[in-house]
Protein backbone atom coordinates (compact mmCIF):
# COMPACT_ATOMS: atom_id res chain seq x y z
CA UNK A 1 0.00 0.00 0.00
CA UNK A 2 1.26 3.46 -1.12
CA UNK A 3 1.62 5.57 2.48
CA UNK A 4 -0.09 9.31 2.16
CA UNK A 5 3.37 10.05 3.92
CA UNK A 6 5.25 9.11 1.03
CA UNK A 7 8.11 12.01 0.74
CA UNK A 8 9.13 12.94 -2.66
CA UNK A 9 12.19 15.25 -3.67
CA UNK A 10 11.96 17.37 -6.54
CA UNK A 11 15.03 18.57 -8.28
CA UNK A 12 13.82 21.03 -10.80
CA UNK A 13 15.71 24.69 -11.36
CA UNK A 14 12.51 26.04 -12.88
CA UNK A 15 10.89 27.66 -10.36
CA UNK A 16 7.21 27.36 -12.32
CA UNK A 17 7.38 23.64 -13.06
CA UNK A 18 8.93 22.86 -9.64
CA UNK A 19 5.71 24.31 -8.61
CA UNK A 20 3.36 22.62 -10.48
CA UNK A 21 5.27 19.55 -9.60
CA UNK A 22 5.09 20.16 -5.80
CA UNK A 23 1.16 20.94 -5.90
CA UNK A 24 0.60 17.64 -8.03
CA UNK A 25 2.35 15.80 -5.58
CA UNK A 26 0.34 17.32 -2.57
CA UNK A 27 -3.01 16.77 -4.72
CA UNK A 28 -1.73 13.12 -4.60
CA UNK A 29 -1.29 12.78 -0.85
CA UNK A 30 2.38 12.70 -0.80
CA UNK A 31 5.07 14.74 1.20
CA UNK A 32 7.12 17.13 -1.39
CA UNK A 33 10.08 19.03 -1.20
CA UNK A 34 11.69 21.02 -3.51
CA UNK A 35 15.87 21.80 -4.44
CA UNK A 36 16.21 24.37 -7.49
CA UNK A 37 19.80 22.70 -7.39
CA UNK A 38 21.88 19.67 -7.18
CA UNK A 39 24.27 20.91 -3.98
CA UNK A 40 20.29 21.63 -2.26
CA UNK A 41 19.45 18.28 -3.36
CA UNK A 42 22.25 16.42 -2.37
CA UNK A 43 22.25 18.56 1.29
CA UNK A 44 17.86 17.52 1.48
CA UNK A 45 18.91 13.41 0.88
CA UNK A 46 21.57 13.83 3.51
CA UNK A 47 19.32 15.31 5.79
CA UNK A 48 16.21 12.95 5.16
CA UNK A 49 16.42 10.32 2.36
CA UNK A 50 12.93 10.52 0.57
CA UNK A 51 11.38 7.66 -0.74
CA UNK A 52 11.42 9.00 -4.60
CA UNK A 53 13.41 11.77 -6.24
CA UNK A 54 12.18 13.16 -9.37
CA UNK A 55 14.94 14.60 -10.60
CA UNK A 56 15.62 16.92 -13.29
CA UNK A 57 18.26 16.16 -16.28
CA UNK A 58 19.70 19.90 -16.63
CA UNK A 59 20.58 21.66 -13.67
CA UNK A 60 22.74 24.97 -13.10
CA UNK A 61 25.72 23.64 -10.81
CA UNK A 62 25.51 19.67 -12.13
CA UNK A 63 23.75 17.27 -14.79
CA UNK A 64 21.25 15.39 -13.52
CA UNK A 65 22.72 12.53 -15.15
CA UNK A 66 26.39 12.87 -12.97
CA UNK A 67 23.95 13.39 -9.76
CA UNK A 68 22.64 9.97 -10.54
CA UNK A 69 25.63 8.42 -10.75
CA UNK A 70 26.79 9.90 -7.60
CA UNK A 71 23.93 8.95 -5.77
CA UNK A 72 24.05 5.12 -7.05
CA UNK A 73 27.66 5.56 -5.97
CA UNK A 74 26.41 5.70 -2.49
CA UNK A 75 25.77 2.11 -1.00
CA UNK A 76 22.94 3.24 1.20
CA UNK A 77 21.38 5.46 -1.36
CA UNK A 78 21.35 2.71 -4.18
CA UNK A 79 17.52 1.09 -3.66
CA UNK A 80 16.24 4.82 -3.57
CA UNK A 81 13.74 5.28 -6.09
CA UNK A 82 14.68 7.96 -8.82
CA UNK A 83 12.57 9.07 -12.14
CA UNK A 84 14.46 11.80 -14.49
CA UNK A 85 12.39 14.50 -15.78
CA UNK A 86 13.61 15.95 -19.03
CA UNK A 87 13.32 17.31 -22.12
CA UNK A 88 15.28 15.14 -24.02
CA UNK A 89 13.06 12.36 -26.26
CA UNK A 90 15.92 10.40 -27.68
CA UNK A 91 15.86 6.72 -27.09
CA UNK A 92 19.87 7.15 -26.64
CA UNK A 93 19.15 10.19 -23.97
CA UNK A 94 16.65 7.50 -22.26
CA UNK A 95 18.94 4.60 -22.04
CA UNK A 96 21.99 7.01 -20.92
CA UNK A 97 19.12 7.41 -17.44
CA UNK A 98 18.02 3.92 -17.33
CA UNK A 99 21.95 2.73 -17.73
CA UNK A 100 22.89 5.12 -14.96
CA UNK A 101 20.27 4.03 -13.04
CA UNK A 102 16.69 5.56 -13.26
CA UNK A 103 14.32 3.61 -12.48
CA UNK A 104 11.79 5.49 -14.85
CA UNK A 105 11.80 8.83 -17.43
CA UNK A 106 9.16 10.96 -18.19
CA UNK A 107 10.12 13.38 -21.39
CA UNK A 108 8.73 17.27 -20.53
CA UNK A 109 6.05 18.11 -21.09
CA UNK A 110 3.74 15.63 -19.36
CA UNK A 111 0.29 16.21 -17.89
CA UNK A 112 -0.19 16.24 -13.66
CA UNK A 113 -2.17 13.32 -14.22
CA UNK A 114 0.30 11.66 -16.07
CA UNK A 115 3.09 12.03 -13.32
CA UNK A 116 1.00 10.74 -10.43
CA UNK A 117 -0.01 8.02 -12.43
CA UNK A 118 3.55 7.55 -13.01
CA UNK A 119 5.01 7.68 -9.75
CA UNK A 120 2.12 5.30 -8.28
CA UNK A 121 3.27 2.77 -10.63
CA UNK A 122 6.52 2.92 -9.57
CA UNK A 123 6.14 3.12 -6.05
CA UNK A 124 3.70 -0.31 -6.92
CA UNK A 125 6.52 -2.00 -8.32
CA UNK A 126 8.89 -1.18 -5.71
CA UNK A 127 7.05 -2.93 -2.72
CA UNK A 128 7.52 -6.11 -3.94
CA UNK A 129 11.31 -5.92 -3.82
CA UNK A 130 11.57 -4.39 -0.26
CA UNK A 131 10.16 -7.76 1.04
CA UNK A 132 12.32 -10.06 -0.83
CA UNK A 133 15.12 -11.72 1.30
CA UNK A 134 18.59 -13.04 0.10
CA UNK A 135 18.56 -14.96 -2.82
CA UNK A 136 20.93 -17.66 -3.65
CA UNK A 137 21.21 -19.53 -7.11
CA UNK A 138 24.36 -21.35 -8.60
CA UNK A 139 26.77 -20.10 -6.19
CA UNK A 140 25.69 -15.85 -6.86
CA UNK A 141 23.71 -14.00 -3.89
CA UNK A 142 22.02 -11.39 -4.25
CA UNK A 143 21.04 -8.81 -0.90
CA UNK A 144 18.06 -6.80 -1.90
CA UNK A 145 18.53 -4.74 1.68
CA UNK A 146 22.04 -4.12 0.60
CA UNK A 147 21.81 -4.02 -3.09
CA UNK A 148 25.03 -5.68 -3.73
CA UNK A 149 25.71 -9.34 -5.61
CA UNK A 150 28.68 -11.40 -4.58
CA UNK A 151 29.96 -14.99 -5.94
CA UNK A 152 31.44 -17.40 -3.73
CA UNK A 153 31.07 -14.62 -1.12
CA UNK A 154 33.55 -12.24 -2.98
CA UNK A 155 31.17 -8.81 -3.70
CA UNK A 156 31.07 -8.44 -7.80
CA UNK A 157 31.27 -5.14 -9.47
CA UNK A 158 27.62 -5.05 -11.87
CA UNK A 159 25.35 -1.77 -12.78
CA UNK A 160 22.42 -0.97 -11.56
CA UNK A 161 20.30 -1.82 -14.69
CA UNK A 162 22.13 -5.60 -14.54
CA UNK A 163 21.43 -5.81 -11.08
CA UNK A 164 18.04 -5.30 -11.68
CA UNK A 165 17.94 -7.65 -14.49
CA UNK A 166 19.15 -10.41 -11.84
CA UNK A 167 17.04 -9.76 -9.16
CA UNK A 168 13.93 -10.37 -11.65
CA UNK A 169 15.98 -13.62 -12.78
CA UNK A 170 16.50 -14.58 -9.09
CA UNK A 171 13.12 -13.95 -8.44
CA UNK A 172 11.79 -16.15 -10.62
CA UNK A 173 14.33 -19.43 -11.63
CA UNK A 174 13.49 -21.58 -14.50
CA UNK A 175 11.11 -19.54 -15.86
CA UNK A 176 11.81 -18.14 -19.50
CA UNK A 177 10.60 -14.38 -20.17
CA UNK A 178 10.75 -13.01 -23.97
CA UNK A 179 12.68 -9.71 -24.07
CA UNK A 180 8.89 -7.58 -24.13
CA UNK A 181 8.01 -9.48 -20.97
CA UNK A 182 11.47 -8.23 -19.37
CA UNK A 183 11.38 -4.84 -20.84
CA UNK A 184 7.81 -4.91 -19.21
CA UNK A 185 8.94 -6.72 -15.57
CA UNK A 186 11.99 -4.97 -14.92
CA UNK A 187 11.63 -1.63 -16.82
CA UNK A 188 8.75 -0.78 -17.03
CA UNK A 189 6.22 -1.34 -20.39
CA UNK A 190 5.81 2.70 -20.57
CA UNK A 191 9.72 2.56 -21.36
CA UNK A 192 10.20 2.89 -25.16
CA UNK A 193 13.16 1.05 -25.81
CA UNK A 194 13.89 -1.36 -28.13
CA UNK A 195 14.02 -4.82 -27.32
CA UNK A 196 17.41 -4.86 -28.53
CA UNK A 197 18.61 -3.11 -24.95
CA UNK A 198 17.84 -6.45 -23.58
CA UNK A 199 20.59 -8.18 -25.60
CA UNK A 200 23.11 -5.76 -24.54
CA UNK A 201 22.44 -6.16 -20.37
CA UNK A 202 22.03 -9.70 -20.96
CA UNK A 203 25.77 -9.40 -22.56
CA UNK A 204 26.76 -7.03 -19.35
CA UNK A 205 25.27 -9.16 -16.97
CA UNK A 206 26.97 -12.74 -18.19
CA UNK A 207 30.53 -10.80 -17.90
CA UNK A 208 29.77 -9.35 -14.33
CA UNK A 209 28.85 -12.87 -13.31
CA UNK A 210 32.28 -14.50 -15.06
CA UNK A 211 32.03 -18.16 -14.45
CA UNK A 212 28.43 -18.40 -13.47
CA UNK A 213 27.76 -16.50 -16.93
CA UNK A 214 25.86 -19.67 -17.60
CA UNK A 215 23.03 -19.03 -15.11
CA UNK A 216 21.68 -17.09 -17.73
CA UNK A 217 19.97 -18.97 -20.76
CA UNK A 218 19.29 -18.24 -23.52
CA UNK A 219 16.41 -20.12 -25.36
CA UNK A 220 16.22 -19.83 -28.66
CA UNK A 221 13.39 -18.21 -30.39
CA UNK A 222 11.98 -17.40 -26.98
CA UNK A 223 14.26 -15.13 -24.72
CA UNK A 224 16.19 -15.97 -21.81
CA UNK A 225 15.92 -17.28 -18.32
CA UNK A 226 17.86 -18.22 -14.98
CA UNK A 227 19.08 -21.91 -14.79
CA UNK A 228 19.13 -23.53 -11.40
CA UNK A 229 19.45 -27.37 -13.18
Amino acid sequence: MISDKTSILIIEDEPAIAELIEYTMVEAGWSPTVAYTAADGWAAIQRRPPHLVLLDWMLPDQSGLRFLSRLRAERQLQSMLVMMLTAKSMEEDKIAGLDNGADDYMTKPFSPRELTSRVKALLRRKNPDQALGIMSAGGVTLDPASCSVSMDEQKIDIGHAEYRLLKFFMANPDRVFSRSQLLDKVWGDHVVIEERTVDVHILRLRKALREAENLIRTVRSVGYMLSTK
